[in-house]
C-alpha cells in the first residue's frame, strides 16, 4: 500500500482539511458546553425548582442514557447519509432541546430536555470519525482525530469560565438559552461550508494521497445488515467492552471530582472548584498530543491497527496506574498530580481509539464501528457516577476509585487480546 508519506497533501484536500477541523472543533466545543451547563447551574436549578439530591442525580444521567444508545443507529445512519446533514440535523436538535432546558420548570420537563439533548448529540462523534475518513488517509488520522477530540476537555473547561458570570448577571435560564443559539447559528455554518470529498472530481495526486483504490470503491454501503455483521467481529467487541472502561474510569473523575476535593480532600468549595479545571486542561494536551503520537507509532508498528490500539492500551494503563495512588496518597497536591495525569491519558487514550476506529473498521462502516464503541463507552459513563456514588457513601471514595482503576484494566485486556485485526470488507 503507498504511504500518505509518499506525497505531499495536495492543496486542495488541504484547504478541505483544514475547514473540516476548524469546523470539528467549533462543534465539539459548543457540544460540551451544553452537556456541562446543567453541572455549572446545578445548585441554582436544585434551588429554583426544589430538586432533591436524588432527582438531580436523575438529571445528570439522562443525558448518558440516551446518547449511549442512540450510537448504535447513529453511526450507520453516518455511513449512509454521510456526516454533512447529519451533524446538521443533530446540531438544530440538540440547540433547540438547550434551549427548551432553559424554559423548564418542573422536573419532569426538564428529563425530557437531557433525554433530547442526548439524542440530537449523537451523530458528534461518529460525524467526526467519518470526515477524518474522507479526508485523511489512514497513517495520518490519529493527529486530526486528536483535535477534535480536543474539544471535549476544552469544552468543559471553558463551559463554568463562561456560564458562571452569566449565570451571576441574568440567571440559570440564560445560560441554557445562550449556549441553544450559539449552537443553532453553528448548524447554520456547519450546513453552509462543509462538504465531504467528491471523487469523480478528485485528480490522480489527490486520488492517491487519500489511498482510494478499485476495493474501497466496491463497499456494500450501510444496510443493516452491514451493520449487523460487525458483531460478528471479536474486535468490535473487543472496542465495545474497551471503550466501557475506558470511559467509565474517566466519568468517575468528570461527574464526582468536585465532590470528591470537598468530601474526602477536605478542601473549600472555592479552592475544589478552581483545582478541579486543571485536569481537565491536562486533558485538552492529552488529546492534541495523543493524536499527534499515534500517528508516528502507527507508522513504525506492524500494522496501523496494532499501533493505534497499543497506544489505547498504555493509556489506559497509565489510567490505571496513575489512578491508585490518587486514591491512597495522603497529600492533596499529590493526589490532585496523579489526577490530572490521568485526565491527560484519558483523552489521550479516547482520541487513540476513535483513530483506531478508522482503521479498525471496513472503509463503508468506519461510522458504525466508531458509533458502537462509543455506546459502549457511555454505558461505562452512564453507570460511573451511580456506582461511584452509591461505594463511595456505603464504605469511602478510595474502594470507588480502586474499582474504576480495576475496570480500566479490564477495559485495556480487552483491547489487547479482542481487537487483533481489522475487519474485512464484505463484498
Amino acid at each position: 500500500m503507498t504511504t500518505s508519506s509518499s506525497h505531499a497533501t495536495p492543496p486542495r484536500i488541504r484547504r478541505g482539511q483544514t475547514l473540516s477541523l476548524v469546523l470539528l472543533v467549533v462543534c465539539g466545543v459548543i457540544n460540551y458546553m451544553d452537556r456541562a451547563t446543567l453541572s455549572v447551574a446545578n445548585e441554582f436549578i436544585r434551588a429554583d425548582l426544589g430538586l432533591s439530591q436524588l432527582e438531580m442525580g436523575v438529571l445528570l444521567s439522562a443525558f448518558s442514557w440516551s446518547y449511549a444508545l442512540c450510537q448504535l443507529p447513529v453511526g450507520a445512519l453516518v455511513d449512509r447519509i454521510g456526516p454533512r446533514w447529519l451533524l446538521g440535523t443533530g446540531l438544530v436538535v440538540w440547540s433547540l432541546a438547550q434551549a427548551a432546558g432553559g424554559l423548564a420548570a418542573t422536573f419532569g420537563y426538564f428529563v425530557i430536555a437531557r433525554i433530547a439533548l442526548g439524542i440530537g448529540e449523537a451523530p458528534q462523534f461518529p460525524s467526526a470519525a467519518r470526515v477524518v475518513s474522507n479526508w485523511f488517509p489512514p497513517l495520518a488520522r490519529g493527529t486530526p482525530t486528536g483535535i477534535y477530540n480536543s474539544a471535549s476537555p476544552l469544552g468543559i473547561a471553558l463551559a463554568p469560565l463562561l456560564l458562571a458570570p452569566l449565570i451571576a448577571a441574568s440567571s440559570w435560564h440564560w445560560a441554557f438559552f445562550a449556549t441553544g443559539a450559539l449552537g443553532l447559528l453553528m448548524a447554520v455554518v456547519w450546513l453552509v461550508l462543509y462538504r465531504d470529498p467528491v471523487r469523480a472530481q478528485l485528480n490522480a495526486a489527490e486520488r492517491a494521497y487519500l489511498q482510494l483504490d478499485q476495493a474501497s470503491e466496491g463497499a456494500p454501503g450501510s444496510s443493516f445488515a452491514a451493520w449487523r455483521a460487525l458483531f460478528r467481529h471479536r474486535a468490535t467487541w473487543g472496542m465495545m467492552l474497551g471503550f466501557f472502561g475506558s470511559v467509565y474510569l474517566n466519568w468517575v473523575y468528570l461527574t464526582w471530582l468536585p465532590g470528591y476535593l470537598r468530601t474526602a480532600r477536605h478542601m473549600d468549595l472555592k479552592s475544589a472548584g478552581l483545582v478541579a479545571s486543571i485536569p481537565f486542561l491536562c486533558g485538552f494536551a492529552g488529546a492534541l498530543i495523543a493524536g499527534w503520537a499515534s500517528d508516528r507509532v502507527a507508522r513504525s508498528a506492524a500494522s496501523p491497527l496494532a499501533g493505534r490500539r497499543n497506544a489505547v492500551v498504555a493509556g489506559m494503563l497509565g489510567m490505571v496506574a496513575f489512578t491508585i495512588p490518587a486514591a491512597l496518597v495522603e497529600s492533596n497536591v499529590a493526589a490532585v498530580a496523579c489526577i490530572s495525569v490521568v485526565i491527560f491519558l484519558a483523552n489521550a487514550s479516547s482520541a487513540c481509539a476513535w483513530s483506531l476506529a478508522t482503521v479498525a473498521a471496513p472503509p463503508s462502516r468506519i461510522a458504525s464501528l466508531g458509533a458502537i464503541q462509543n455506546f459502549g463507552g457511555f454505558l461505562g459513563g452512564a453507570l460511573a457516577p451511580v456506582l461511584t456514588g452509591y461505594i463511595a457513601q456505603t464504605w469511602s471514595f478510595v474502594p470507588a476509585l480502586l474499582t474504576g482503576a480495576a475496570i480500566a484494566f479490564l477495559g485495556a485486556m480487552s483491547y489487547l487480546f479482542l481487537v487483533v485485526r481489522p475487519i474485512p470488507e464484505d463484498h
